[in-house]
């Protein structure tokens, strides 16, 4: 069980690596520039396979945690 963890953890690690960062432009919110940074940018294709395997792969990660602690 631990080594699937393991396995799984270098794969998110993996995964959050590769999404496009979603906060490019947050020095211009410091120092005031107009940004759009939270205007609604919609993923598609190959970013929103990315993020929806980071979403199963971080459950995934949480409940076989949960588990190997019991």
């Amino acid at each position: 069980m631990e080594i699937v963890a393991l396995i799984i953890a270098v794969l998110l690690i993996a995964l959050v690596l590769l999404q496009s960062g979603k906060a490019e432009s947050a020095s211009q919110i410091i120092q005031g520039g107009n940004s759009d940074l939270f205007a609604n940018r919609k993923e598609r294709g190959f970013e929103l396979f990315i993020t929806r395997l980071t979403y199963v792969l971080g459950f995934s990660f949480f409940v076989l945690c949960l588990i190997i602690s019991i």
